[in-house]
């Protein structure tokens, strides 16, 4: 089962992609490195609920 998720960016807080993810097979949260266009550099993004 497929859903959507909402990666947050940890340096401003703001949320900046959306993906989707396998939820049986990742039950845990989401952690990549994604480009922010606020922070103008690579940082972090975070999975939110």
């Amino acid at each position: 089962m497929r859903v959507n998720i909402t990666l947050q960016c940890t340096a401003c807080k703001r949320k900046n992609y959306v993906s989707e993810k396998n939820k049986k097979n990742t039950t845990e949260r989401i952690t990549r490195k994604k480009y922010c266009p606020w922070c103008k550099k690579h940082t972090e993004h975070r999975e939110v609920k």
